[in-house]
């Protein structure tokens, strides 16, 4: 039930150690694990096969513009903002074909992308130019053909930040954003990006750290089992992976020691989390925190096997039969980086920036 980060460009061995003793959800891959495209194919080569039971997600923040963790010769995609306003459903999804194509040479196996959130508050800088557009039936139309397009190509697309952090003007990286909407509203503008994609079959939905007062006084979304469990697999019907944003982000840990919110968000309705620091004694804290959870009854047995099941469907679909016996091939590589259709693709996304 944990993705985990970690330092450098090699597997430590603390995290083989935690994945020994826990079993592994995956890992997620930052700048600080990335030299060149070689090394990142060994690196998830050997980060998918952590877990002797399940291979691992190789996962990645590779929205373009300015969250993208793979750099040159990787393509370097203009913001989604630029996609957006071309307004063109054939560009994005040969954008969405050109990304899954560099992810999957080097096994990078689910993408935490597209961002689904509508951009509604000119003040948000935290999603700012990330998103495709103000409009929701927009973000909608084109982000479900980014998610076609990267699932089509083997790449497991994660749709974000539920319920919505377009209209916030607060990064939860630092504080908790607050979203004073009504579940009227919700259903109206933020959800609609959401449910196109759930319709579309995105696998996974990553969880927003904003609190809706009007659903939850007391705790962010991630957290809260009447937006998780009640809004999006109730109301949304979503049976796919749900993903906890990062669970060190401030909006959190101002309120929670980390062990005791991944209770809490599995408590909500999260089948997965993310702890990105790369801090493997937190990370095996989460994971002891939860079996205690659950053998004193705060967490469900039930629970945590439907999330397990869950997972496994998912792995199923895109990890048994696509992830590769040895790494790509330096020549594989070049061929799948170094082409020109894919600068080309960017280019004109680029004539919209």
């Amino acid at each position: 039930m944990l993705i985990a980060g970690f330092e450098g460009p090699t597997v430590p061995v603390e995290l083989r150690a935690l994945a020994r003793e826990f079993g592994l959800g995956g890992v997620i891959l930052f700048s600080r694990n990335v030299e060149e495209p070689g090394q990142v194919a060994e690196l998830c080569h050997e980060a998918a096969g952590l877990d002797g039971e399940w291979p691992t997600w190789v996962s990645v923040d590779q929205e373009g513009g300015r969250v993208a963790r793979l750099k040159a010769p990787f393509t370097e995609w203009p913001p989604m903002a630029a996609l957006g306003r071309s307004g063109d459903a054939a560009l994005a999804k040969r954008f969405g074909r050109a990304l899954a194509a560099e992810l999957a040479a080097v096994g990078i196996t689910l993408d935490f992308a597209p961002v689904l959130d509508v951009h509604t508050n000119a003040r948000n800088e935290v999603i700012g130019d990330r998103a495709l557009s103000e409009h929701a039936d927009e973000v909608a139309r084109l982000g479900t053909e980014i998610v076609r397009a990267l699932q089509d190509a083997g790449v497991a697309a994660c749709g974000k930040h539920f319920p919505g952090h377009g209209d916030t003007s607060v990064d939860s990286h630092v504080e908790l954003p607050i979203v004073e909407h009504p579940a009227e509203r919700l259903r109206a503008i933020e959800f609609v990006p959401f449910r196109a994609a759930i319709a579309a079959g995105v696998s996974a939905i990553m969880t927003a750290h904003v609190l809706l007062p009007a659903i939850d006084e007391q705790e962010p979304a991630t957290l809260s089992r009447a937006v998780v469990t009640g809004f999006l697999r109730g109301e949304l019907g979503f049976d796919g992976l749900i993903v906890g944003d990062d669970l060190e982000m401030k909006a959190v840990t101002g309120r929670h020691a980390v062990p005791a919110a991944g209770v809490l968000a599995a408590a909500a309705g999260c089948d997965v989390v993310l702890i990105c620091s790369g801090d493997q004694e937190t990370q095996a804290a989460t994971l002891e925190a939860l079996i205690h959870a659950v053998e004193d009854g705060r967490l469900s047995r039930a629970g945590i096997e439907d999330s397990l099941k869950r997972q496994r469907r998912a792995k199923e679909r895109y990890l048994t039969s696509r992830v590769p016996r040895r790494p790509a091939a330096a020549r594989t590589l070049r061929e799948a980086l170094e082409g020109g259709r894919h600068q080309a693709i960017a280019a004109e996304m680029a004539r919209f920036v």
